[in-house]
């Protein structure tokens, strides 16, 4: 686990201080995603590997000033580009692992990750994890800005049948983990997975 999360932390590392400029016009696509997750004023939420902190401008809006935002990140250098962003003024930032978190059981209302799945050392056991600080009926939102087909593009790869993403694959995964599939996105512009916590 531990030689996963340097690969993690030296790509993000590297990339930390562009990271924002590198993907200027993603903005809408974040703020919509958040909307998805229908949050209330009051809410807690967290956004799991928060990077650079894009969507805690969102998610602080959604809440209000009485709710509850964290960001963690595994990266330090990825939350320092989001203090020198002023995003931590969204929300408190913490740097800790998802499969590891420093939280209570049953304590938020939602769960916001933007292209995490992908970086995970354990699938399974670490949407688990965010399972366990939402309460019951609490929700899930997996996001990228761009589908799987154009990330792979991207990435001069192409999408395969043992993509994690893929609906087939990623439904009883998330059935496992402790979250049931609500609704799923693919398109050229967008990613998103909406999923609610089982008692």
């Amino acid at each position: 686990m531990a030689d996963d999360h340097t690969h993690v932390q030296e790509f993000f590392t590297a990339r930390a201080a562009d990271w924002d400029t590198r993907f200027p016009d993603d903005g809408p696509a974040y703020d919509a995603a958040v909307d998805s997750l229908a949050l209330s004023p009051g809410d807690a939420v967290l956004d799991a590997g928060c990077g650079t902190g894009r969507a805690l401008p969102a998610l602080r809006a959604a809440v209000g000033t009485q709710g509850t935002v964290l960001g963690v990140d595994l990266t330090a250098a990825m939350l320092e580009s989001a203090v020198r962003a002023g995003r931590d003024r969204e929300g408190t930032l913490l740097l800790a692992d998802v499969a590891r978190l420093p939280l209570r059981s049953r304590t938020l209302d939602a769960v916001f990750a933007a292209g995490l799945l992908s970086h995970l050392s354990h699938p399974g056991p670490d949407l688990a994890e965010l399972a366990r600080v939402v309460r019951p009926g609490g929700r899930l939102s997996l996001f990228h800005p761009i589908g799987r087909a154009a990330l792979a593009a991207r990435h001069g790869r192409r999408i395969t049948d043992d993509d994690l993403r893929a609906e087939h694959n990623l439904r009883p995964l998330l059935a496992r983990s402790g979250w049931r599939l609500d609704a799923y996105t693919d398109e050229d512009d967008r990613f998103l997975a909406l999923a609610a916590r089982t008692s």
